[in-house]
């Protein structure tokens, strides 16, 4: 059965041709995608997720394996030294509020769920700090459970493209669910958020490298066409 929009409209063949459309270039364009934080279980990729708000990849991936090699199980980051842990993480900034933003994650996982990770949206969104879009980049990443993870460049992106024409995450997601099909949604939101960190940036989008420029409706894309600087 067709999925609805969040409007409660069912997306047409058009459309859903030109979504499909959309997807087949990007993954010509990312063969193979996944996040850049390193991570080897679910409570792994959870926490470097936490610590990579307003920092690099490459700086969590620096700290990372010092943390998880102090603190390898949930319950070793529950019951943690907060001094301790800020030493290691302080290298990615706000690093008293990851702190403390971590060790309550990792109590509420040991109180809620006895130290497992939950597999499920609705008990992934009870834990302190995890909205949909972690909770979705979780179900995609760690257990390819499909599901769209809408951040500032996937909301971007699609609303320029014309895929949904609403603002807040959760109908966005809604609306993206009903033009892609399931077992593509894993892969849907990494690869948009690549692109749109790639060519389709929120000051200077690279609309003359583009090759979804055919498929956009971005009203000021043929200026930016003819501001894309050449290939170096």
């Amino acid at each position: 059965m067709p999925l609805p929009r969040a409007d409660g409209t069912v997306p047409t063949r058009g459309e859903k041709g030109k979504a499909r459309t959309i997807l087949n270039r990007l993954r010509r364009r990312y063969p193979e995608i996944g996040t850049a934080l390193d991570y080897e279980s679910p409570y792994e990729l959870l926490v470097v997720t936490v610590l990579s708000a307003q920092t690099t990849d490459e700086n969590v991936n620096k700290v990372a394996p010092i943390l998880f090699e102090r603190y390898p199980l949930v319950r070793d980051l529950a019951e943690a030294d907060p001094e301790e842990v800020e030493e290691i993480v302080y290298s990615t900034g706000f690093y008293r509020q990851k702190t403390r933003s971590i060790i309550k994650l990792a109590q509420a996982i040991e109180e809620m769920f006895d130290g497992e990770v939950p597999m499920e949206m609705d008990e992934l969104v009870k834990l302190p700090g995890v909205g949909r879009k972690t909770a979705s980049v979780l179900l995609a990443e760690a257990w390819d459970v499909p599901a769209i993870a809408v951040d500032t460049h996937v909301r971007r992106v699609t609303r320029r493209l014309g895929l949904t024409a609403q603002a807040d995450p959760v109908k966005i997601e809604k609306d993206l669910m009903a033009v892609f099909p399931k077992n593509e949604w894993s892969g849907v939101s990494m690869r948009i958020i690549q692109f749109g960190r790639d060519i389709c940036d929120a000051r200077r989008p690279l609309c003359g490298r583009c090759e979804l420029f055919g498929l956009c409706e971005f009203s000021e894309r043929f200026l930016f066409a003819a501001k894309t600087p050449p290939r170096t």
